[in-house]
């Protein structure tokens, strides 16, 4: 069996959504740490500019490259630019996305489709735009950042869980075709990271991770890691098991363990 591709900096650039805060910003700087040229893209300049000035004097260097994902054919054309002026995306870490907690009663229906529309709709758009190119060159590399609270129904992540569980079945899927063209798909599926979104939250946070060592798990995982890059350990593998029991169990211990 052949070798799935894994990026090197030699290679060409990484392309990193939602790049402005949080994971994406995270994983930009340590990608530049390793030597990569990254496109770093998000809605707003002056905060791509800011990060890019805070990579000089790594060995590597970041591009800020303004796109919104849920513009579609913006996403086209930026992905075109970025090849033409850059060379070829060698990585593509489609990370851009949002959180709003939701409850069932009042039912928030914007907050669904407006977390659908951009943690699902816009990596679609996305993966339209790079993986023709990846599979018309026969190698690549993709990774969607999902999360655990993609494996099971969470209180109050109905609409962020059940995004990230799409985006979970996608790349399952995705990854039969993908090996056969010589692209690697991979998954992110982090559990809580030091972030702006979840300093939001106003409920417990197990195993809360700092975001500098999750962004070294993720870029270890994107040069040497399996289909599946998901930490914390502890919490990924809680999770998985209660998966695993009848809904009977599942949702008298969920809902113990999170009530009020």
């Amino acid at each position: 069996m052949k070798a799935l591709y894994r990026a090197k900096p030699q290679d060409g650039v990484w392309w990193i959504t939602g790049a402005s805060s949080g994971i994406g910003r995270g994983v930009a700087l340590e990608a530049a740490r390793r030597g990569f040229r990254v496109i770093a893209t998000a809605r707003r300049l002056d905060v791509l500019q800011e990060l890019a000035r805070e990579a000089d004097g790594l060995s590597g260097h970041i591009i800020p490259a303004v796109g919104d994902i849920s513009d579609a054919d913006g996403i086209l054309h930026l992905v075109a630019q970025i090849e033409a002026d850059h060379g070829p995306i060698s990585l593509a870490f489609l990370n851009a996305g949002t959180y709003r907690p939701v409850n069932a009663h009042p039912f928030d229906a914007p907050a669904f489709r407006m977390m659908f529309a951009v943690n699902v709709g816009g990596t679609i758009n996305c993966l339209a735009a790079i993986l023709p190119l990846m599979c018309g060159r026969s190698w690549g590399q993709i990774a969607l950042n999902a999360s655990v609270a993609g494996y099971i129904g969470l209180p109050r992540s109905s609409a962020y869980g059940g995004t990230k569980a799409a985006l979970i079945a996608m790349a399952e899927s995705l990854k039969f075709d993908t090996d056969a063209c010589g692209v690697t798909m991979q998954i992110v599926n982090p559990g809580f990271v030091e972030t702006p979104l979840t300093a939001k939250n106003d409920h417990p946070m197990p195993f809360l991770m700092p975001l500098d060592k999750a962004s070294k798990l993720i870029c270890d995982g994107f040069e040497t890691g399996g289909f599946e890059i998901t930490f914390p350990w502890q919490l990924s593998r809680i999770l998985k098991f209660l998966r695993l029991l009848p809904y009977s169990i599942y949702f008298r211990l969920v809902g113990r363990a999170t009530q009020g």
